[in-house]
């Protein structure tokens, strides 16, 4: 019985090009042998992922497999490198590139910002020390004056292919060069500065820009802005991650912040008017109603954080907390006795309070 490569893939036989090549990438990731390692069966159902690709990506196979005719598997797989670059592209299997070409590594520092700054945005410099580009040679690793000759074995490209034979029959890789470690030429003497490296340890300072929104943790990638590749060798990346410093004003969660404040029993029970701090500068007014109690809730609108990528903020919540005196001059307190008499309280017969206790 002849192979459904349309079920072994899981697209129906009317399906585009894309489609099947999205489904086969879904299907590669989860089938790959280096992801099942402990299945025993992963590389024979790999295997057949990677043949019902192969027929159906292309059109005139695919034609011919439609129609019944007997496809010829025999030289079908060899070039395995370059399925995986037409589908995954440079990266490769979960990422990895599909050539061994080096890169230098990626770094990670630091940047302080306020509050506000995460919320709107900023410009910072980060500094720190890493391998920079030899400023002798310019990272190339030849002394002044010496003689590039292009690399014979690779024909000056720094790579070359190597054929081998695995589990979908022979397939060729892509290398850097043993010769020429990769440069596609040979140096007649190399830079004293670095010793033919092309990087030396120096100082960075990169300039980042913040977008609005950020929050603690978060983490800003700048491609080929990490350690310097020296000869043959791409530059790493600099991940910056931001540490928001913390706010006497606002606890923040996600994009709303909170703002407390304490209030008499005396405004609580009327009522007044209090200005709240913006994130951004200057105030906004708040009316607390009249019999407000502890812990009272509200939220102010669209004055929070800026969202992160997208349009809008969050909101200012602001919770009131109504204190109650610590102490009481003799009026205050000959006051409140009369309050709790009109209002059936009964409150102890005296109250010491701190201002009574000093005067003894």
């Amino acid at each position: 019985m002849a192979k459904d490569y349309y079920s072994t893939l899981g697209v129906p036989r009317n399906a585009t090009a894309e489609e099947i090549k999205k489904s086969f990438r879904k299907l590669a990731r989860e089938t790959h042998p280096d992801a099942n390692q402990e299945d025993p069966t992963a590389e024979a159902r790999f295997r057949e992922l990677a043949e019902a690709y192969e027929v159906l990506s292309d059109s005139g196979r695919r034609a011919a497999y439609d129609r019944g005719d007997t496809i010829d598997l025999g030289d079908l797989l060899g070039g395995f490198d370059d399925l995986i670059r037409s589908v995954f592209g440079d990266t490769g299997w979960f990422g990895r590139p599909t050539t061994t070409s080096t890169k230098a590594r990626d770094l990670l520092v630091p940047a302080e910002v306020t509050l506000a700054e995460a919320g709107f945005g900023t410009t910072t410099t980060v500094s720190f020390r890493s391998r920079v580009t030899c400023g002798k040679c310019g990272g190339d690793g030849a002394a002044p004056g010496a003689i590039r000759n292009t690399c014979a074995t690779c024909g000056g490209g720094g790579v070359v292919r190597v054929a081998r034979r695995g589990l979908l029959g022979t397939m060729m890789s892509v290398v850097p060069c043993d010769t020429c470690s990769g440069q596609g030429f040979l140096i007649s003497e190399r830079c004293r500065e670095c010793n033919g490296v092309g990087t030396q340890l120096g100082e960075r300072s990169v300039k980042v820009e913040i977008p609005p929104g950020v929050d603690n943790g978060t983490r800003l990638r700048l491609n080929g802005q990490g350690e310097a590749g020296g000869a043959g060798t791409l530059a790493g990346d600099l991940f910056v991650e931001i540490r928001v410093l913390p706010d006497a004003r606002f606890q923040r969660d996600g994009s709303d912040l909170l703002y407390e404040v304490s209030i008499g029993m005396a405004v609580a029970a009327l009522g007044s008017e209090i200005q709240v701090p913006l994130l951004e500068g200057g105030s906004e007014g708040l009316k607390i109603p009249a019999g407000t109690q502890p812990g009272w809730l509200t939220r102010l609108r669209g004055l929070g954080v800026p969202h992160l990528g997208r349009r809008g903020r969050g909101d200012l919540i602001v919770r009131i907390n109504v204190q109650v005196p610590t102490e009481l001059s003799e009026q205050q307190e000959e006051i409140l006795r009369f309050f709790a008499e009109l209002s059936g309280e009964q409150p102890a017969e005296q109250v010491e309070t701190r201002s009574r206790r000093r005067r003894h």
